[in-house]
């Protein structure tokens, strides 16, 4: 587990959090909804964590939407910050860049 995922867990629990704006162009760009997001960030796996990433800590999820579709978010904590969890983007990963459980990246 990922310390960065679990304190964007705690932070999204507590409702301190943030859309930015590329992440609402993109949940709206894969007819992805804010609260399949927020109601599955419980659920996440980690595909990439980034602790040291120069604008803060983040981390790359997989999701599942209420239909089951795998969803990527990207959440990040701003750098010497404690909150809010910021939601960065997210998509639905493509077959054909992403292994069969969507956790790998092909080469």
């Amino acid at each position: 587990m990922s310390d960065t995922l679990t304190q964007i867990q705690a932070l999204v629990t507590r409702s301190l959090l943030r859309i930015s704006d590329h992440g609402y162009d993109e949940l709206a760009k894969d007819d992805i909804l804010v609260t399949e997001v927020l109601a599955g960030i419980d659920t996440a796996v980690v595909v990439e964590d980034y602790p040291a990433a120069m604008r803060g800590p983040s981390v790359l999820v997989l999701q599942w939407d209420t239909f089951r579709r795998p969803v990527h978010v990207v959440w990040a904590i701003p750098k010497d910050q404690s909150e809010p969890a910021v939601l960065v983007t997210a998509y639905r990963p493509d077959q054909e860049r992403w292994s069969s459980d969507f956790m790998r990246r092909k080469k």
